[in-house]
Parts: structure tokens; sequence; C-alpha cells
């Protein structure tokens, strides 16, 4: 019992601590925590786990997409351009120092490049006889005169089947003074136009005065001063349905300018002058 006092307390301590302890308590083997003590050894203060850090993820780097490619002109377009610029610096250094070398050179330069145009301008004309949709004399307007008068045929001919019944719904208004040689000159020209197209022709007199061939001319009510009429003679087309009137022109016409201005004069209803149709003249 001497050689072992200290082995004694302890087993006595144990069956202490063992009386204390509650029935819910699970109890362990007094052998296996003598287990756990010897291979736990002098270690029964366990340091804190040490967290490792979290490693930081990094994004993979954006993959560069290629850039579209511009297309790269012709070699001829560059040449053209240096060309060009080469022309506009030997012509700054002839103004600015008008030597016969700096002179010479600059016009070398310029009677190279108008050879050049010269030869594109009559291959152009080639390529343009041999294809008429893209020769210009050929589309519109001639520029022959034989064939330039068959145009102006076929257009009369186009313009008068036009206007056959422009008089079913329009009237001209004919401004004029008694003491105007012009409007006594532009009479005839409207009465025959007016049987031609079967149009109606409302004759107005300014001064009160008259021109032959219009005996049921009327005196001006403020008419004219509302279209504005400052000249005479003075010519407008009216529809008096819907109270629209254009004007179609002033001074002496012919027969082919009325056609040509009324007939264009027609699809332009929207652009017209509203006035008073309705407005009555007091007859001579």
């Amino acid at each position: 019992m001497r050689k072992y006092p200290y082995s004694l307390a302890a087993l006595l301590a144990c069956g202490v601590v063992h009386a204390q302890v509650p029935a819910s308590v699970p109890v362990i083997s007094h052998a296996a925590g003598a287990q756990a003590a010897v291979r736990r050894g002098w270690h029964f203060y366990d340091d804190p786990a040490v967290h490792e850090p979290q490693k930081e993820i990094v994004p993979p780097a954006p993959v560069a997409l290629p850039k579209p490619t511009t297309p790269q002109p012709p070699p001829e377009v560059k040449a053209l351009r240096d060309l060009q610029a080469q022309l506009e610096q030997l012509k700054a250094v002839a103004v600015m120092n008008p030597t016969v070398a700096n002179v010479r050179r600059y016009m070398e330069l310029e009677s190279k490049i108008v050879r050049n145009a010269s030869l594109f301008a009559d291959l152009s004309q080639k390529v343009a006889w041999a294809n008429p949709d893209l020769d210009h004399t050929t589309q519109g307007r001639p520029v022959n005169a034989q064939a330039l008068e068959v145009f102006e045929q076929v257009q009369m001919q186009e313009r008068y089947s036009a206007l056959a019944n422009i008089g079913t719904d329009h009237i001209l208004m004919f401004f004029f003074r008694g003491d105007c040689p012009y409007c006594h000159a532009y009479g005839p020209v409207l009465r025959a136009f007016s049987t031609k197209y079967r149009i109606q022709v409302l004759p107005v007199s300014l001064d009160g005065g008259a021109v032959p061939g219009f005996t049921n001319a009327r005196t001006d009510n403020g008419t004219a001063a509302t279209l504005n009429v400052k000249q005479v003679p003075a010519l407008f087309l009216a529809q008096p349905i819907t109270g629209k009137i254009m004007p179609v022109g002033f001074g002496v016409l012919s027969e082919g300018q009325l056609v040509e201005r009324i007939d264009a004069l027609r699809p332009r209803a929207a652009e017209a002058v509203e006035a008073p149709l309705t407005t009555n003249y007091s007859s001579r």
C-alpha cells in the first residue's frame, strides 16, 4: 500500500465522481476512459481548430473576340487618292513658288490625269451605245432635234387626251383690263382653247372695260385682290365644287403652254388657293 499511495487516492476519487453522475448520462467505463486519456497523453488542452482561408475564385479572363476586318479598297482607289494628293501638292508648290520647273511638273501630272479621264469618257460612251438602259439620250427628253420633235408631239397628244374632260368640273378665270393690248391679243387664244377643250372661261374685268369675244365679262368685286392679281392678263384654273383656285400664268400664253400648265396643275389641287367662288358678280 505504501508503494501506490497516489494510485489508491486516484481510484477513490474516480469512484466518488462515478457515484455523482446522473442516471440520464451514459456511463463510460473506466477502462475506456483510461485508454482515451493514454492516447491523448498530456495534451488535455486542445488548440482551437485552424480554419484554412478560402481560396479566391478568379474568374476566367474574357476572350477577346476578333474585330471585324474592314474590307480593303481596290488598289486603284488608293492609287487615285495618292495621285490626287500629289497633284494638289504640286499645284500648291507651283502657286506659291511659280518657277518653270514647278509649273511644268504640275502640268505634266495634270495632263496625265486628263488623258485617263478622256479614255474613261470614250469607253463610257461605247458602253452606253451597247446598253440602251444606260444611255441617258434614250431616257426622258431626247437631245436629237428630230427625236425631240416627235417627243413633243407625243407629249402634246397625251396632254390633249388628259384635258379632254377637264371642263366637266373646272373653269378658267380670265382677269383683264379693257385698256390692255396684251389682254386683247390673249382673247382669241383663250376662246379657241375654250372651244377645243370644252371648258368655260369666266372673264373678269378689273377696270370695267371689255375684250372682244367676251361679252359676258363681269366686274371685279375683290377677287383679284384676294388672288393677288397685280398684272394682267392673268389666268386661273378654278374648281367651283371645291372652291379651289390655282394660278395658270400671267401674260400671253400659247395653246401649248396652256395645255402643259393646266395638265401639270390638275394633280396639284392640294396646293390650291382657297377663294370665294360663290361671290356674285354684277353684270355689266
